[in-house]
């Protein structure tokens, strides 16, 4: 065998193993985690969730997200969308999200869509803040229906948000959204019903009482403006 092929032979090995393992880790995405027990979903008017990952009732309105899983495009056009209200109340609304996947994947995936912008990114691999926000596994019917898969479509030609490589979490994890005022009393919420229900995040800075207006468009690099991608575990 000449030097050209064995080169060709050996970048056509390293390219296999590549897509193979992008596969496998695609593939590990669509496994069902082991259930947690759920505890109810919080619902206005009632006291928020106590965790020492996440701090209420200190005197800061909050906005809470829950990340699907990094690489859904709903997940994206949800976190972009806070990521550009956090841009215009710095200092007056906490911002949070929390994600699933790991650290790694989870820092590497913000900075792909955009960075945060003043968001802070709390890591949940075990699912515990899931679960006691009370957002479990979703349906097949929710995750993979044809209006959800048109819907993934439409993001795409509509807004330029696509699907990204899934390096880990799960496709079946619910999402959801929270405001939470500064007493740590829940004010909004929106707990999607399916994977292409993205939440109105301006109705929950509205609930928390801030009227101005406001813009939820996809925010763009900024070349004055420091984009922080940083995750919390």
């Amino acid at each position: 065998m000449s030097q050209e092929q064995a080169s060709t032979s050996t970048w056509a090995t390293g390219l296999a193993s590549t897509l193979k393992s992008g596969f496998m880790r695609e593939l590990e995405t669509f496994k069902t985690l082991p259930p947690r027990d759920l505890q109810p979903v919080p619902q206005v008017g009632s006291e928020a969730p106590r965790s020492a990952k996440i701090a209420l009732s200190d005197g800061w309105p909050t906005l809470i997200v829950f990340l699907r899983h990094c690489g859904c495009p709903f997940a994206e056009k949800t976190f972009r969308q806070m990521a550009t209200l956090a841009s215009q109340l710095a200092g007056r609304v906490r911002f949070i999200a929390v994600s699933h996947s790991s650290a790694e994947t989870t820092e590497r995936w913000v900075m792909d869509v955009g960075g945060t912008w003043g968001a802070d990114v709390i890591i949940d691999e075990d699912r515990d803040l899931y679960a006691q926000w009370g957002l479990g596994m979703a349906s097949a019917w929710e995750t993979i229906s044809p209006t959800t898969l048109f819907s993934v479509v439409r993001l795409g030609i509509n807004e330029g948000v696509w699907n990204r490589p899934a390096e880990n979490g799960s496709r079946w994890q619910k999402a959801g959204a929270f405001a939470v005022d500064a007493n740590g009393i829940v004010r909004w919420l929106h707990v999607p019903t399916t994977a292409s229900d993205v939440p109105d995040l301006v109705a929950g800075i509205r609930a928390l009482g801030f009227h101005e207006p406001l813009a939820a468009q996809t925010p763009h690099a900024h070349p004055t403006r420091e984009q922080d991608g940083h995750a919390h575990g």
